[in-house]
């Protein structure tokens, strides 16, 4: 392949007085990890590896899904089924030539965190996981990493730049700052629904908070949390005021808050592609009239699912230990977005290993 230009590549950033060659060259050297490779994420890693970050890393435990597509504009028919952040890898390498692309398939967690984050300058949330948003605070509180923040409910959108270190060794804001508490009842956008333009729209001022941030040019959001509404077309901003007196005192109240939380969200849980059986494939199985129909077992009580079950065994009533089955048969259990299933799957095919035993993929609400 001919040898691409990099001054030709970036020559309408580079003609900006603000930027020019010196703040192109802080771009390729910088190292960006984006956290998520969904809706806010996919779009933040293509426009940074386009602008010419040189290192970026994606982390995203997640498949392309048909219902993905509509907003996640980087993705195509083709993808469906494939690992996100593989796909979004691959794009990246063919347009952006001057990025170092790497990337992860596991779900950031607590006990990885740390060594996750410390190889990079800036952290951005692309996640729609409230614990992991914690948890990406928290980790970058402690580790002194700054943190670009974005989220979606519904028309409104939220961005910030959290924990910028600023004069005598003191830094901006932080999450826990803005929402001292992690709320436990906040849906994501699966359950709530968004508009695809609300997503572009935040995801770009999260690629011009970690610009700023690199470059060193305009004033990044921080001490606040910038709040727009697209169907008002409004936006606003939230003042923060730090809860800390000063750093030491930051690290400490936030270390306890660490060592006591968990950070789990199950739905960010990698699920073995080999205990799931797609609605597709199970639709096929139902009609089979050979008397290879399987045993379908619903988990939740009173779950309303267009097919018939055999059993009804609410979860807290199941007996592992006590399990009748019969190991010529094909056993598919069901819940309502296929986490419980998957969990009361993977406890029975450990006590019965060579027994079929399959959880639905997305529950009923993918069916």
């Amino acid at each position: 392949m001919k040898e691409i230009n990099k001054s030709a590549f970036f020559k309408r950033q580079i003609a900006l007085p603000e930027m020019g060659e010196m703040g192109q060259q802080k771009l390729q050297d910088a190292k960006v990890l984006v956290v998520g490779c969904g809706g806010l994420g996919s779009l933040v890693a293509v426009y940074l590896a386009s602008a010419g970050i040189g290192n970026i890393h994606l982390v995203d435990f997640d498949t392309v899904d048909l219902s993905n597509l509509h907003r996640q504009v980087f993705y195509a028919l083709e993808d469906v089924g494939k690992l996100k952040a593989e796909v979004l890898s691959t794009f990246i390498k063919k347009r952006a030539p001057f990025t170092k692309v790497s990337f992860s398939n596991m779900a950031i967690t607590k006990q990885d965190v740390f060594k996750d984050i410390s190889p990079y300058d800036i952290i951005v949330d692309g996640t729609d996981s409230l614990p992991t948003k914690y948890l990406l605070n928290d980790a970058c509180v402690l580790k002194n990493k700054p943190l670009v923040y974005g989220s979606l409910y519904k028309f409104d959108g939220y961005v910030a730049t959290f924990n910028v270190q600023q004069a005598a060794n003191t830094f901006s804001g932080n999450l826990r700052d803005a929402f001292p508490e992690m709320a436990t009842e906040v849906p994501n956008c699966s359950t709530t629904g968004t508009l695809n333009s609300i997503v572009g729209m935040i995801a770009t001022q999260q690629v011009n908070e970690v610009l700023k941030l690199i470059t060193g040019i305009g004033k990044p959001l921080t001490n606040q949390v910038l709040i727009y509404n697209s169907l008002q077309n409004t936006q606003l901003k939230m003042k923060l005021q730090t809860v800390d007196a000063s750093q030491s005192e930051r690290h400490k109240r936030v270390s306890e808050i660490f060592q006591n939380e968990t950070y789990f969200d199950a739905n960010c849980e990698f699920q073995q592609p080999n205990l799931l059986i797609s609605a597709k494939d199970l639709k096929n199985n139902l009609l089979d009239k050979t008397g290879a129909r399987p045993i379908v077992i619903s988990l939740i009580e009173n779950l309303k699912v267009p097919f018939c079950v055999d059993h009804i065994i609410p979860v807290r009533q199941l007996n592992i230990d006590g399990f009748q089955i019969d190991m010529c048969k094909k056993y598919v259990l069901v819940c309502q977005k296929g986490i419980t299933s998957y969990h009361a799957t993977k406890r029975l095919k450990e006590r019965f290993p060579k027994a079929t035993i399959l959880s639905l993929a997305g529950g009923i609400n993918d069916y």
